[in-house]
């Protein structure tokens, strides 16, 4: 199982990863928008959509392990390690880290 720490905007007018950025911490994040508001799971539904079709990977493999609620958010995905992270998203900032 891999994770992955991502930093949703809700209501971002479309769905789109947006790449790597490095937050306050030194981790790396993966930055997601989705046009779907925060409300009742929305953007939750619509981050695990959105990651599912890029990593092209059924919708179950991915769970949201930490912050429901907040912006940042970290992922566990089964069926991926971090090479097919980096194929698909492109190489993180300074080397693995943030999972």
């Amino acid at each position: 199982m891999t994770r992955l720490t991502v930093r949703v905007t809700p209501r971002g007018g479309r769905d789109a990863v947006e790449g790597w950025m490095t937050d306050d911490a030194g981790r790396a994040v993966l930055k997601l928008r989705v046009s779907a508001a925060a409300a009742d799971g929305a953007a939750n539904a619509a981050v695990i959509v959105l990651l599912a079709k890029a990593l092209k990977l059924p919708k179950s493999a991915i769970r949201i392990a930490a912050g429901e609620t907040a912006r940042l958010k970290r992922l566990e995905i089964e069926g991926v390690d971090a090479d097919d992270l980096a194929r698909a998203f492109g190489p993180e900032p300074d080397g693995p880290s943030g999972r």
